[in-house]
């Protein structure tokens, strides 16, 4: 499967991870005031990705007060735009910028080396530089949670996926649902339809319709808008929310959602510049965190299939779950994680094989 590099590729090489064990710690006095600037490759409004970075952006004005200002852009694309964008919020004077898509790692790079002064933060990313960090999600956490829900609520034993593009964070997100939706139902099949897109409303709506068409009872997606929800709500099947809290788009259809917290992270990091304790670093942070969260369960859940559901979140959270261990089988049957074993990160962050079950 060729794995296409876009906005949201995780790091898992021992080279980047050496970057990060090299990279000395940028110190600079305590300053009064921070300015932040955002770049963000979507709407504020797309009630997903975008949506919940600007979150975490009004999260550090009501945290910080008068002692922070912010910035963000919107619907910037990926490439030479970007590399303006980021360029013009450094020379206003910004003291840190969070670029957040994958997309905007190079152009990251090449701007920080320009201003050494600046901070900047890149997400989902792997280039580090003494004044570069990186940070992501382990969104597949999340995703255990969901797939054990799904496999007690499908009746059909047919899950809809939606998918933006066939990227290890997203390969590795469809196994951990289809795995843990196996658990429950071991002949539950988890169908994806690629939209290659983060944000296309029309062609998500189309995605599920053609999933529930096929026999879904059940709509996951990897994708940034509510209309996938949407178009379950009006065919009255189940469907889980991404990114952000959806309910209001799918108030019965909405079984629950995983949600991305991206403040308290922002708040730290631009904490940091007033402290002068700034430093450059890798994280890639879920559940126990805080960084993945699950919104509240829809009543219509079983109280069993809330417990299961609880059961592996916060069994993530105390290191007695994990969403990949094995026995784990491919797509061709082949055994690719032994009994009692799991998946190390270095892996996970470069997987590109479906599991059992999966037809992609």
């Amino acid at each position: 499967m060729l794995l296409r590099p876009t906005r949201r590729r995780l790091l898992g090489t021992a080279a980047a991870g050496a970057a990060v064990l090299a990279t000395p710690r940028l110190l600079r006095a305590q300053q009064d005031h921070v300015r932040a600037g955002f770049v963000y490759v979507g709407p504020i409004g797309d009630h997903g990705w975008t949506y919940r970075h600007d979150v975490g952006r009004r999260d550090v004005e009501a945290a910080l007060g008068d002692r922070v200002s912010t910035t963000y852009v919107e619907n910037v694309s990926e490439g030479p735009d970007a590399e303006r964008v980021i360029r013009q919020l450094a020379a206003e004077g910004h003291d840190i910028i969070f670029t957040t898509s994958f997309g905007f790692m190079n152009p990251t790079i090449r701007v920080a080396q320009q201003f050494p002064d600046v901070k900047f933060e890149h997400a989902t990313g792997y280039q580090t530089a003494e004044n570069v960090a990186v940070y992501n999600g382990r969104f597949h956490e999340g995703r255990a949670v969901i797939g054990t829900i799904a496999g007690h609520m499908s009746e059909s034993g047919i899950i809809g996926y939606i998918g933006s593009f066939p990227i290890p964070e997203v390969v590795m997100g469809i196994n951990a649902f289809t795995l843990a939706a196996q658990k429950i139902n071991p002949d539950i099949q988890t169908r994806v339809i690629w939209v290659n897109s983060w944000y296309d409303p029309g062609r998500e709506a189309e995605a599920a319709a053609t999933l529930i068409d096929q026999g879904a009872d059940i709509i996951s997606q990897h994708t940034d808008s509510p209309a996938a929800l949407q178009v379950a709500e009006e065919r009255g099947v189940f469907a889980f929310g991404q990114a952000s809290d959806m309910q209001a788009f799918a108030p019965n259809a909405q079984l629950t959602a995983i949600i991305d917290d991206w403040g308290p992270y922002y708040i730290e990091r631009c904490q940091a510049v007033l402290d002068g304790t700034w430093e450059s670093h890798m994280v890639w942070d879920g559940l126990a965190e805080g960084k993945v969260v699950i919104a509240p369960y829809n009543p219509i859940l079983p109280e069993q299939v809330i417990a299961d559901a609880e059961a592996v979140r916060t069994g993530i959270i105390d290191g007695t779950v994990h969403p990949f261990t094995g026995p784990i089988h491919d797509q061709e049957g082949e055994l690719r994680v032994a009994e009692g074993e799991t998946i190390d990160d270095e892996t996970l962050a470069g997987i590109d094989w479906y599991v059992q079950g999966v037809q992609a």
